[in-house]
This record gives C-alpha cells, sequence and structure tokens, in this order.
C-alpha cells in the first residue's frame, strides 16, 4: 500500500497537468482524488518496495538451490549410467 505523501505527490502531479485556465484544483477535488487513487491502489493489491526486494531475494536463493540440485542429480546420473 502507498503511503499517504505518495497519495499526496501522485494527487498534485495530477493538479499540475490540468491546463491553467481552469484554475487551481480545489481542497476538495484532490482530496477526491487521493481518495479514488488509494481505493484503486488497494484493489491492485500491491506490494510495498521491502516485500518486493525480500521475495526476490528468496527466489535468487531458491533459484541457486534448484540449480545445484539439478547439477547433482545430473552427475548422479552420470555415475549410475557409468555403472
Amino acid at each position: 500500500m502507498l503511503n499517504p505523501s505518495q497519495l499526496e505527490s501522485m494527487a498534485k502531479k495530477i493538479a499540475d497537468i490540468i491546463p491553467e485556465g481552469f484554475g487551481e484544483m480545489p481542497e476538495a477535488m484532490q482530496s477526491q482524488v487521493k481518495t479514488v487513487l488509494s481505493n484503486a491502489f488497494d484493489k491492485m493489491d500491491l506490494v510495498t518496495r521491502e516485500e518486493f526486494d525480500i521475495q526476490s531475494g528468496v527466489l535468487a536463493k531458491t533459484r541457486e538451490k534448484l540449480e545445484r540440485l539439478e547439477k547433482l542429480v545430473a552427475e548422479l546420473e552420470q555415475q549410475l549410467n557409468a555403472k
């Protein structure tokens, strides 16, 4: 989930792209944009960068272990075939 400052930043970016002719985005509208963004991100079931990095590390370790096991199995098969 995004923290409030990230949502605030996104709402400001949206407000910044509104043409000058429309004037300042009212505070109520900015609040509504933040709410809409927050709800949309909640539905997306996003993970934090920290959670992503942890899972990436777990995946890398698992991949290394799998490669070692595949190599070991290949060596054992080779030994069996040699007998």
